[in-house]
């Protein structure tokens, strides 16, 4: 089995941030662990995504991607046996010395006591070791996303490391986790039918402190890398770059591509970092060697990954430098004419040129002391606001709106859903052809045709376009029934919905699926609308497929 992708099937979160993440439900009772694993319990090895540390990338500890060791239960065992299996793999199995274990030190206007169990538990295992209380803050862990299961921990530190967290799912919280830990909301915690484990082992600082180095960058995951690069890039521009290829690599594999929005924006964002580094090198007749580093990474884990593509990174790690080079060397001789960089004129430089905060921040210095992100994205949301109103003014407000489709009239509306329903035709059909699932980057549909992005590494034959083109109209001869329901969100992708055009759902959603139950040609979340049958969308023809920016494939199709 291989690890989930870090596109999350929360829709609440940008991606898989921690290893609990996709066995929410089984906490909370709508999933079924017998059922689907044969046990109660189960283990992973999960990549993990988080972009709260960005800007803190740099120093020993920091890391955007990582990989997070677990062992689960959903009402198998409790405190005593995960307490237990962690002490003997740290001790026995790995021969490390604990240090100490913190504990919850209990909070009583969430109505949580001191978790006075898991400190008897530690000290009947082992009673000459240290047992600290620590805070909410510390020692309990939120929900992730907006809503789910939480509560105490016990944290293992070797090394002044912690290296081993267990968290006692014992609780549900309907809120976010910084409203929980803020503790200024109103919202209370409730108790969960079953209690359950989730323990996280960041396997960066496992590998550290077990080959004894000072920090994880000098671990045998990072060494080559950070060995190859030149001795006059400083230590923390060697760990940016280290970082930002590695986790480059693993969002490229998951079939995300460079662009301005949710995910492919943090990928551009870590990308264009690195290659902003390059150009600054560069200038000192120092090379980064960018693509070497993605091969050594590439050595280290395809023995894991074995379904990583050389040739897609690369691809589209050159496309992304080709696009950006145009801009940045531009972009740059504008930011030595400004004398001091505020958040109007950085987000100008950004407007303009592209050039993301951390550019304008790495490459202004000492002119770009007092800029904060903050200053710059409400600067970015007010000229949001301001293009907005101009494009309400533009267009008076007129027209009609119906789901995720709008139009001048009802005649426009009724072509603009035949031709909406088409798009989830052709793609499934697509992805019959192809073999695969197509991350999508995007839609548009006009009057006159369907248009549809999606990540692909190569050109699609005539050949395959004719077989999918063929299978879509196949599916409109049988006029087959359109339908909808609203369900949970967690409970359309655990059906095996598709998100389509990754939009950032709610916590209800509408569910198209085209065919009958049991035997469905394709199901989409999707706010609609859709013709009711088949039968109505009218034949459907592709009539081109073409490459556009960061590495991407479009298809346009019009019904006739």
């Amino acid at each position: 089995m291989t690890s989930s992708s870090l596109l999350p099937t929360d829709p609440s979160v940008l991606f898989t941030t921690a290893g609990m993440q996709q066995f929410k439900d089984y906490y909370t009772g709508k999933a079924d662990a017998f059922k689907d694993f044969g046990s109660l319990n189960t283990v992973s090895i999960q990549k993990s995504m988080r972009t709260s540390d960005i800007d803190e990338v740099g120093d020993e500890s920091h890391l955007t991607f990582f990989e997070m060791l677990g062992n689960f239960s959903f009402g198998g065992y409790w405190k005593k046996e995960a307490i237990q299996y962690g002490y003997d793999f740290i001790t026995k199995e790995m021969g490390l010395k604990i240090d100490y274990v913190t504990v919850f030190e209990g909070l009583a206007s969430a109505g949580v006591p001191a978790d006075e169990e898991s400190e008897r538990i530690w000290k009947a295992i082992d009673s000459d070791l240290e047992v600290r209380r620590a805070s909410i803050q510390d020692n309990f862990w939120g929900p992730t996303g907006n809503e789910g299961p939480c509560g105490p921990t016990t944290e293992i530190y070797v090394n002044g490391v912690e290296i081993w967290n267990i968290v006692f799912n014992e609780f549900f919280y309907p809120g976010s986790r910084d409203e929980l830990l803020s503790g200024t909301s109103l919202k209370k915690l409730e108790k969960l039918k079953t209690s359950g484990i989730d323990t996280g082992m960041g396997l960066e600082r496992l590998a550290m402190v077990v080959q004894k180095k000072n920090n994880i960058f000098e671990t045998d995951l990072f060494s080559s890398v950070i060995n190859r690069l030149h001795s006059e890039i400083s230590e923390r521009d060697k760990r940016i770059i280290a970082d930002h290829i590695r986790a480059s690599i693993f969002l490229i594999h998951d079939g995300i591509r460079p662009s301005n929005k949710e995910q492919g924006y943090i990928l551009r964002r870590l990308m264009r970092r690195v290659i902003t580094l390059e150009e600054l090198y560069n200038q000192k007749q120092i090379d980064i060697s960018a693509y070497l580093a993605i091969n050594d990474f590439l050595s280290i884990y395809s023995t894991v990954y074995s379904d990583i593509v050389e040739k897609i990174v690369a691809d589209c790690w050159v496309a992304e430098s080709n696009k950006f080079y145009k801009t940045l060397k531009i972009g740059l001789k504008e930011l030595s004419k400004i004398s001091h960089l505020d958040a109007a004129s950085a987000f100008k430089l950004y407007e303009s040129f592209g050039l993301p905060f951390e550019v304008i921040k790495e490459m202004g210095k000492e002119k770009a002391f007092g800029l904060s992100r903050e200053e710059f994205e409400v600067e970015r949301k007010r000229h949001q606001e301001i293009s907005r109103a101009g494009a309400e003014r533009k267009f008076g407000g007129h027209g009609m709106k119906e789901g995720d489709l709008t139009a001048e009239n009802a005649e426009e509306m009724k072509k603009k859903t035949r031709l909406h329903t088409a798009t989830h035709l052709v793609v499934a059909s697509l992805e019959k052809v192809l073999g695969q699932k197509l991350v999508q980057a995007g839609s548009d549909i006009n009057i006159e045709r369907l248009r549809f992005d999606f990540a692909f590494s190569r050109k699609i034959t005539p050949e395959e376009i004719k077989q999918a083109e063929n299978i879509a109209n196949e599916i409109v001869a049988k006029d087959l029934p359109v339908s909808f329901v609203e369900m949970d969100t967690d409970e359309a992708f655990r059906v095996g919905a598709s998100g389509v055009f990754k939009h950032k759902y709610g916590s209800r959603v509408k569910v198209y699926s085209i065919g009958i139950e049991g035997d469905y040609f394709s199901r989409e979340l999707c706010g609609g609308p859709h013709v009711t049958h088949t039968g109505e969308i009218g034949r459907i023809k592709i009539i081109k497929e073409e490459s556009v920016s960061g590495g991407n494939r479009r298809i346009r199709a019009i019904i006739e």
